[in-house]
């Protein structure tokens, strides 16, 4: 299986260079740490790093911008428009997943899950960011997810911790300088539209598509797991997602979107925005897989 870091020459790309740069600062700028002696150099490096990102995140934007201009602005009509997108959205119905159900052998669908897991921002993080300061409703619904996301308080029931056990039942050693650009600038994009306030409808808009159009693919995978004999325990964190993302985005789009939208209009775009960057980042992470094992 290829690394898929490399290009053909053999050095690293612009590209994988700026995913990788990002990374090491979202590392840093969310990892807890202690106070430095030398806390302005820290500040110095924040500063160029968000520059970097911003410069980023506005490219991704633009690309989607057109598309997102074409929302409604009823708040309605703009939920029916963002449900849409889970048949019609960049990426759905990848013929990535059904192979991985059907024909993927476990070193591929090693290999699959642990750019996945390297790419993965972790949504309860991104939740928690995402609802400072929203008005109630959407502040409540956004909580309700995240302490599901938690498993209700207990250690077991957390959804990271359950990726994290199927990785280690796999032996997947997720890493930066083994992962695709395409899955660090998923990675990327989430997290700078959580961690910065404006982008913060944006994050909505895509941690929203997330729910919409998750429970679709973790079936497939779930099913390509169960078939190459992963018992259900360990792979129970996409068995799980099947399911209860289903609700969650029924409950997303209800009350959290729509409020935000019927009180506020303007928000729309911006909400629309961050659901398409979210899934043309999917998409495109799908294409490099395909690529990589020539399906």
């Amino acid at each position: 299986m290829p690394d898929g870091f490399f290009n053909s020459d053999g050095l690293i790309t612009a590209e994988t260079a700026l995913q990788r740069n990002l990374a090491a600062f979202n590392r840093e700028r969310f990892d807890p740490a202690l106070p430095m002696v030398d806390w302005r150099s820290g500040i110095d490096r924040m500063a160029e790093g968000l520059r970097e990102e911003g410069a980023f995140l506005e490219e991704r934007r633009a690309a989607v911008s057109a598309r997102a201009a074409e929302a409604p602005r009823d708040a309605d009509k703009f939920v029916r428009w963002f449900e849409a997108l889970e048949k019609d959205g960049p990426g759905q119905h990848d013929p990535l997943f059904p192979w991985l159900a059907k024909t993927a052998t476990m070193e591929q669908m090693r290999w699959f899950l642990t750019q996945e897991i390297a790419g993965e921002a972790g949504f309860e993080d991104l939740s928690a960011l995402t609802q400072v300061k929203l008005p109630v409703r959407p502040k409540l619904e956004i909580a309700r997810n995240y302490w599901d996301e938690m498993g209700r308080g207990n250690p077991k029931g957390m959804h990271g911790p359950l990726l994290e056990a199927l990785a280690e039942h796999l032996g997947l050693e997720p890493r930066v300088e083994t992962t695709v650009w395409e899955a660090l600038a998923l990675a990327n994009v989430m997290a700078g539209l959580a961690a910065n306030r404006r982008y913060a409808y944006h994050s909505v808009g895509a941690l929203g598509v997330i729910e919409q159009t998750a429970p679709a693919r973790a079936a497939l995978v779930g099913k390509g797991l169960k078939r190459l004999g992963v018992l259900s325990g360990d792979r129970h964190y996409f068995d799980l997602h099947a399911i209860l993302d289903v609700k969650h985005s029924a409950a997303w789009n209800s009350e959290a979107i729509h409020p935000l939208v019927a009180s506020n209009p303007v928000l729309a775009p911006a909400i629309a925005e961050g659901a398409l960057m979210r899934l043309e980042c999917g998409a495109a992470c799908f294409q490099r897989y395909r690529q990589e094992f020539e399906i």
